[in-house]
Parts: C-alpha cells; sequence; structure tokens
C-alpha cells in the first residue's frame, strides 16, 4: 500500500447531515482543529456549529434563480484551498426518491457532477473518496457481492448511486469509491440513522415492523472513520465494498435495538418484503464481501456490529429472552452506536 504521510489539508466533508457523514465530520474536525470544513445544505439551519457551512451543491447549470447556489460552492474551495474530499452527501430516503425520481437525480447525481467540475477546475490534485451504498444490488442472489457483480437496483435511489459511481470512476482515476452499508453511528438530529428510527418507535411505545429478507453488512462509524483516514492518506483508487464482518436482517437488527436498549418485546414485529408492498421497492441479501478492501489496506478494517456475541439475536424470539443481561437506552448508546474497541 502506498501512502503519504498525512491526509492533505484542508479536508471537505459533505454530506454532514446524513450518519456517515456526521461521525466523520467530528472525527476529522477533532484530528485537525481548523482544518476541517463540513458542508450541508443550506436550508438544514438546524446542523450548526465549528467549521459546519451551508452549501448546495446540486444548482441547475441554466437556472438564474439558482447563482447564487453556483458561486457557493466554488467560493468554498476558493478561500479553503482544499486538497481532500470525502463525499458523503445524497438523499437515501426510498419512498421520497421513488416518488420524486428528479429530486433524487439532483441531489445524488448533479450535485456529484458539479462538485467534480469545481475540483477539476482546481491547479492543484484534490484527494477524492465518494460513498455509495449497497442497495446497487437488487440482493436477488446470495450475497457477499464483490466489486465485479453487475449492479442491478431496484430502487431510484439505487440506480441514481450506480450513476455517481460511473461518474467519479470515469472522471476521475485516483478517486477512490466506497459502498457503504449501514452505519451505525449517531445522528444529528436523533432519527436520521437506523439505529434512531427503531429505537424512536420503541421509545413513543409504538410497533416497528422490519423485514426478515433484507440482509445488510452494517458497521459501526468508528471503524468507517479509521478508513477513511487511511483512504484519503493513501493512493487507493478504484471501487471497494466497505461492509461490515457480520451478516443482519432489518429484523435481527430491530431485535438487537429492542433488547439492548431494554425497550417491549412486543413492539416488534416482522415480515417479509412481498408482504409490505411495492413502495418503496425493497432489496434482498445485498450483503458485501469487503476483502478487496482489507487486502488494499493491509489490515482488518471491520469490527462486527454488535461486536459482544452476547447482543446477537439466535432465533426470531431471541428479544423476549431477559435472562441474561438488563437492556438500557444507556446499554445500547455504549454498545451500538459506538464500537467500545474503539474508546
Amino acid at each position: 500500500m502506498s501512502t503519504t504521510s498525512s491526509i492533505p489539508l484542508p479536508l471537505l466533508i459533505t454530506g454532514v447531515a446524513g450518519v456517515a457523514g456526521y461521525n466523520a465530520f467530528h472525527h476529522f474536525h477533532a484530528r485537525f482543529p481548523g482544518q476541517v470544513i463540513g458542508i450541508r445544505r443550506a436550508d438544514n439551519w438546524r446542523l450548526q456549529g465549528d467549521g459546519l457551512v451551508g452549501c448546495d451543491m446540486h444548482w441547475w447549470q441554466d437556472s438564474s434563480a439558482a447563482s447564487q447556489n453556483r458561486q457557493s460552492l466554488p467560493a468554498l474551495f476558493d478561500r479553503y484551498e482544499f486538497r481532500s474530499v470525502l463525499n458523503c452527501e445524497g438523499t437515501c430516503a426510498l419512498r421520497a426518491c421513488e416518488l420524486d425520481p428528479l429530486m433524487a437525480w439532483r441531489v445524488n447525481v448533479l450535485g456529484l457532477e458539479n462538485l467534480i467540475e469545481t475540483v477539476q477546475q482546481r491547479a492543484e490534485s484534490v484527494r477524492l473518496v465518494h460513498l455509495s451504498i449497497d442497495l446497487v444490488f437488487s440482493g436477488t442472489l446470495d450475497g457477499d457481492h464483490v466489486e465485479t457483480d453487475p449492479p442491478d437496483p431496484v430502487t431510484v435511489y439505487g440506480k441514481t448511486m450506480e450513476q455517481t459511481e460511473n461518474l467519479v470512476l470515469s472522471s476521475d482515476p485516483t478517486a477512490c469509491v466506497l459502498r457503504i452499508s449501514l452505519p451505525m453511528g449517531v445522528s444529528f438530529n436523533g432519527h436520521a440513522g437506523a439505529i434512531d428510527w427503531i429505537q424512536a418507535r420503541f421509545q413513543k411505545g409504538k410497533p416497528a415492523t422490519l423485514y426478515f429478507d433484507e440482509v445488510r453488512t452494517p458497521t459501526y462509524t468508528d471503524c468507517m472513520n479509521k478508513v477513511f483516514d487511511d483512504l484519503l492518506r493513501n493512493r487507493l483508487s478504484g471501487l471497494f465494498h466497505c461492509g461490515g464482518p457480520r451478516k443482519l436482517s432489518l429484523y435481527q437488527i430491530a431485535q438487537i435495538v429492542n433488547r439492548v436498549g431494554g425497550y417491549r418485546a412486543e413492539h416488534l414485529h416482522g415480515c417479509h418484503r412481498i408482504e409490505a408492498g411495492p413502495m418503496p421497492p425493497r432489496a434482498g441479501d445485498v450483503t458485501m464481501d469487503s476483502r478487496k478492501l482489507q487486502d488494499g489496506l493491509g489490515y482488518a478494517p471491520f469490527d462486527p456490529w454488535p461486536i459482544d456475541e452476547e447482543f446477537v439475536p439466535t432465533d426470531p424470539e431471541w428479544h423476549y429472552r431477559r435472562d441474561t443481561f438488563d437492556g438500557s437506552p444507556e446499554l445500547l448508546a455504549e454498545q451500538l452506536y459506538r464500537n467500545p474497541k474503539a474508546n
């Protein structure tokens, strides 16, 4: 693995309203004070703090109303002279993307086009690491997808993310594209992540219905931040899978949140995707094999989520049994939002 001594700074992190971007921003902002800028959409005024800037990347090139937005990203580059970019921007709201494909394309694809154009106008080279998603696959196969498997997304979101991959790889041969799965970490608003949504239902005493047959490779954001750090420093390029080593269905993930959080077991329900209706479409087993990334980095980058085997479901009724440990929101925060091994 070819590396540089340090991350090229300053660093721009986009999409800090999402779980991956939010945790990455705080990780790098703490490491390099004054050298890291995070951007969120201009109308997301609730997300504020040192180093955070409102900036819309997805302007229309032919829209006079977007003239101010068109200048905001280049102005940031002119001001800070970024040497590296971690692009976490995108909308992953499945239903919203299905109902408004143009919005999904504008945010996910057009925003990236504008970012790449801005980067390519700079005299200095810029290291680009771009995040895609496991949902570029339909999950109709047996999982363990490798990078050479052809994408076949079933959602508008997945289709736009496949477009972003092709855009980055064709425009910048030195860039690195990471397909992530479910990032497990805190969010800025308490409901942006997978854990957040499930826990919020249980906290309110409401039922949550999750799928038996949508299977993912969730990953602690603590582990992802270490990978981002190394990839921003090194010269690995191309497409890599960035999923954790433990395969879990969405129902199993909800079992873990339910029992570790100490919530009422009867509030969790399960079903198969076919029972949930056609909107939005759901993928199946989109688990990823991340050995290519491991080989490129020279080490195994991911601990399983959750790291403690005691918190892994063994059967569909596992969350009803409360005999081995006492669940609580505090235990959930310690074990599921953060990697205990990293703290």
